[in-house]
């Protein structure tokens, strides 16, 4: 599908993931740059630009972090390129700074930000509506609800920054994301090649006196944007009555179910905002008039029925609006059946309402866990027979978070990506408690370099332990700068782990194989009553990379002896989702899960390796 996406025809028709729509709207504006920081719900779109970067003509990069990865966007824009950055929501808090800066400087060869947000939290560790983003900086703000849309959107947005030279938000949801819809393929624009900086430091440098003119600027191009959403084919209105109802985002597919679903869709007037940001005022005034009762759904935070708020209440406009502020969350995704509700409530039905998903009782939860063979397990499995409860664990973000699940209990605090390390400093030095910050080598990379260094320079006293599984393995195995191998070809270009915190200043640093218990066992002991700041790396493959790219295979597995007594320690201490209870109470092993990785064998006498 990823040359599909390249080189497909127009007219052409395609079952895409939301997110594959995304790369195809980028090829057809001509993208010339792309840049991104990895993380689910976006995580396919850098994944597919990376597997057609060799014949797409664009250059591609997995950017340390979001913030660089917008800086290199924002400079090539800068001079003359077409440029698409991609992170998911919590990725522009990191990338906020160059980003209010870009909006001031604006952006001539285009520049189009993909924030993922991620209602529900279904892979995140907060609900952040980043459409607060478009009006604190002062973007425009496209909101797709389709897979047709998502492609369509972010071609005309990228060739609206350009046209314009103002940066412009994607802002997208997980359900768009990772949905699957058929997808109508448009012509391919061929852009020229971009001419370089025209030299202009009035423009381009926000020195106080620069930058004053700056956002004056922004606000005439805000103007000249709102005229741009009042054209947009990506607002409509619709239908007539009394009763109104303003959705934007993947609220709008929601809505147009739920209408369907019940045989109402004559009984409202509908406005439908695809380009939410800034207001199509002269169109909302017009869907405004005459209503007496106005529905608003969006997801997550009331900012579209705030925006209304705003001009009910300038208009002089008497009517009721019923949103965040009546029944409807503020948390978590919508649903067809809950706008079905609602729509009920404002129509005044006092039948029985529809039983939301989330609600059904008794079906069985999958929860998240380490895989077998995973050799986060075997790091944490090692550090708690070292440290036990006596430590404080401070983790950071990636699939090792889950440590902080039983029995290892690995994970006692945790704020964002790269802060264990800061964080574990600030712990260890309030109280003088032991702390073990636990971090990946893709987060080390993304933003923990500046945490260790902080730690060095004032002397904190921490153990940092780099947890390096050779790939980003979270987000779907993308590289990073530590890495050896990617799924396309070696890293001619490694960055020494060791080498960059023997360089930062750090004096004790230690590496391991996890997988060699007794061997890491020691390398804790050994490094646990040194003072200040050292590191240890627990260096091994994650096994799902290592299986799909490197081609390792597995030729052992583990067994259990019939000598097992079901006393339980691997399951109660180590807890490897490959080992199970018989109904005997004896534990087995499901050798179809099992990795070979032979950690069980080393903590127990009735666990054996026999060949595959």
């Amino acid at each position: 599908m990823a040359h599909a996406l390249l080189f497909g025809a127009a007219g052409e028709r395609h079952l895409l993931l939301g997110n594959e729509a995304i790369v195809r709207g980028a090829i057809e504006a001509g993208v010339q740059v792309v840049t991104c920081y990895p993380g689910t719900p976006s995580s396919e779109v850098p994944d597919n630009f990376y597997r057609i970067a060799a014949d797409g003509g664009f250059h591609f990069e997995y950017s340390t972090n979001e913030k660089v990865a917008l800086e290199v966007a924002g400079g090539a824009s800068l001079a003359g390129a077409l440029a698409l950055t991609t992170m998911k929501h919590v990725g522009l808090n990191v990338a906020a700074d160059p980003l209010m800066t870009l909006c001031y400087t604006g952006t001539p060869g285009g520049l189009v930000v993909l924030s993922a947000d991620d209602p529900g939290c279904h892979s995140s560790q907060n609900e952040q509506d980043n459409r607060y983003y478009a009006r604190l900086a002062g973007l425009p703000c496209l909101e797709p609800s389709t897979a047709q849309e998502a492609k369509d959107m972010t071609r005309e947005a990228l060739l609206m920054s350009r046209r314009l030279g103002a940066p412009v938000l994607l802002r997208t949801t997980t359900r768009i994301n990772h949905l699957r819809g058929p997808v109508v393929f448009g012509p391919l624009e061929e852009l020229p090649p971009a001419k370089g900086l025209v030299k202009d430091p009035a423009r381009y440098v926000p020195v106080p006196a620069f930058a004053r003119p700056m956002h004056a600027r922004l606000l005439q191009t805000l103007e000249r944007l709102r005229s741009e959403a009042e054209a947009s084919k990506f607002n409509s209105l619709s239908g007539h009555g009394r009763l109104g109802v303003a959705a934007s985002g993947v609220c709008r597919a929601y809505l147009s179910d739920a209408l369907d679903e019940l045989g109402v869709r004559d009984g409202f007037k509908v406005l439908e905002l695809g380009f939410s940001h800034p207001l199509p005022r002269a169109l909302a005034l017009e869907f405004l008039k005459g209503l007496g009762t106005l529905l608003v759904l969006e997801e997550l935070e009331p900012v579209l029925e705030n925006d209304l708020r705003v001009l009910i209440q300038e208009k002089g406009l008497q009517l009721g609006v019923v949103g965040k502020s009546g029944f409807l969350p503020r948390n978590g995704e919508y649903t067809v059946a809950l706008v079905e509700n609602a729509l009920c409530s404002v129509l005044g039905e006092t039948g029985p309402k529809k039983r939301l998903c989330n609600q059904e009782p008794g079906l069985p939860t999958r929860p998240p866990n380490l895989c077998a063979g995973c050799p986060h397990r075997a790091t944490y499995f090692a550090a708690r027979k070292v440290f036990g409860d006596r430590a404080v664990y401070s983790s950071d973000i990636g699939c090792y978070t889950l440590g902080i699940l039983p029995p290892l209990r690995a994970a006692d605090f945790l704020l964002c990506m790269g802060s264990s390390i800061s964080a574990g400093s600030g712990a260890a030095k309030a109280a003088g408690q032991t702390v073990v910050a636990f971090i990946g080598d893709s987060t080390f990379f993304h933003s923990g370099l500046t945490g260790l260094v902080n730690a060095v320079f004032n002397g904190h006293d921490l153990l940092v332990v780099v947890m390096d599984n050779g790939t980003t393995a979270m987000t779907g195995h993308q590289p990073n700068p530590g890495v050896e191998k990617t799924a396309l070809a070696d890293n001619p270009h490694r960055v020494d782990i060791e080498a960059v915190c023997r360089g930062c200043g750090v004096e004790h640093v230690l590496t391991v194989n996890p997988l060699k218990h007794q061997k890491t066992v020691e390398a804790f002991e050994r490094l646990r009553d040194l003072p200040g700041v050292r590191v240890l790396v627990a260096r091994e493959p994650c096994p799902l990379f290592a299986r799909q790219t490197l081609g390792a295979r597995p030729k052992t597995t583990a067994y259990v002896t019939e000598a097992c007594e079901g006393r339980g320690r691997c399951l109660n201490e180590l807890a490897c989702p490959a080992i199970y209870r018989r109904e005997d109470g004896r534990a087995e092993i499901n050798a179809q899960q099992c990795t070979g990785c032979m950690l069980c064998v080393q903590i127990c006498e009735h666990i054996k390796a026999r060949k595959r």
